[in-house]
C-alpha cells in the first residue's frame, strides 16, 4: 500500500491531489493549516476508501516538521512526498511588496518547502527508495513583476530540485519539480488579471500525477504556456518586457 504525504492539502491543488490519489489501496498523510477544510478533504478521501492521517504543523517549524516526518516514516515508510504548501506574496495595492511580505513568502515557500523535503531526503536515502515532488510554478521561468518573492522562491525550488535529482538518483530517490501554469483555486484567484489557459485543480492534479508516475524531471503544463515561459529567458530584455506586460495583475484585497 503506497504512502503519500501532501503538504498544503486543505485546499486548491493539494486538496485535488489528495482526492486524486485517494483509493482503498493508498495511505494518505495530509498536511494543512485550516482544520475545518483539512478535515473535509480527509473525510472525502476516506469516503473513497483511503486510510488518512492529518497534521496541522506550520511548515516554518523546522524541528517540529522534522520530528513529525521521522515519526510518520517510522510508522509507515513514505513512498511519495508532494511539497505543495505555499503563499502568494505581492502587494494588494500594486506597489512593490513590503520586505515583511517578501520575507514571509520566502519563509513559507522556500524555507518551509525545504523543511519538509530535506528530512525526507535523509529518510528515503537510508531506505534506498522514495520520491519527492517540489511544487514550483511557471513563474520560476518567467518571473512575475507583481510577485517577485513568490517568483524567486519558485525559481529556487526549481534549481534545488533539479540539482537534488542528479545527486539522489544513484541512491534510489526520485526528485521531480512541478511547474503549473494558471490553476483555478482560491489562492490563484487572488491574482486579478489575465490568466491564459487556466485549468481546474482536478485537471492539474491529474497532470501532475501522470508526470510523477513517469518520473519527469520537470512536470510543466499547459505545454504552450510552459514553452513560452521557458523560452522567455532567452529573449532580449525589451522583448521579454513586452511579453510579460500582459501578465500584470492586482492582488485581491481582503485576502
Amino acid at each position: 500500500m503506497p504512502v503519500i504525504l501532501i503538504t498544503g492539502a486543505s485546499s486548491g491543488i493539494g486538496a485535488a491531489l489528495a482526492r486524486h490519489y485517494a483509493t482503498p489501496a493508498t495511505t494518505l498523510v495530509l498536511h494543512g493549516r485550516d482544520a475545518t477544510r483539512l478535515d473535509a478533504v480527509a473525510d472525502a478521501c476516506r469516503a473513497r476508501g483511503a486510510l488518512v492521517e492529518t497534521e496541522r504543523l506550520d511548515v516554518r517549524d523546522r524541528a517540529g516538521i522534522a520530528a513529525w516526518l521521522a515519526a510518520t516514516h517510522a510508522a509507515h515508510p513514505l513512498d511519495l512526498v508532494i511539497v505543495n504548501a505555499a503563499i502568494n506574496g505581492g502587494d494588494p495595492g500594486g506597489d512593490v511588496e513590503t520586505s515583511a511580505m517578501a520575507f514571509e513568502t520566502v519563509a513559507v515557500n522556500l524555507d518551509g518547502a525545504l523543511n519538509v523535503a530535506l528530512p525526507c531526503v535523509d529518510l528515503m536515502r537510508a531506505r534506498g527508495t522514495g520520491q519527492i515532488a517540489l511544487v514550483s510554478s511557471l513563474a520560476a521561468f518567467a518571473p512575475l513583476p507583481d510577485a517577485p518573492a513568490y517568483s524567486g522562491t519558485k525559481a529556487a525550488l526549481l534549481a534545488h530540485g533539479l540539482a537534488l535529482r542528479e545527486k539522489l538518483k544513484p541512491h534510489g530517490v526520485k526528485v521531480n519539480v512541478v511547474t503549473p501554469g494558471y490553476v483555478r483555486t482560491a489562492m490563484g484567484g487572488e491574482y486579478q488579471g489575465w490568466r491564459p489557459m487556466e485549468i481546474d485543480a482536478a485537471d492539474a492534479a491529474a497532470r501532475m500525477a501522470r508526470g510523477l508516475a513517469r518520473d519527469r524531471d520537470i512536470v510543466a503544463f499547459p505545454w504552450i504556456i510552459a514553452a513560452l515561459a521557458r523560452g522567455s529567458a532567452l529573449l532580449p530584455e525589451s522583448l521579454r518586457r513586452l511579453g510579460m506586460s500582459g501578465f500584470k495583475f492586482k492582488i485581491r484585497t481582503g485576502r
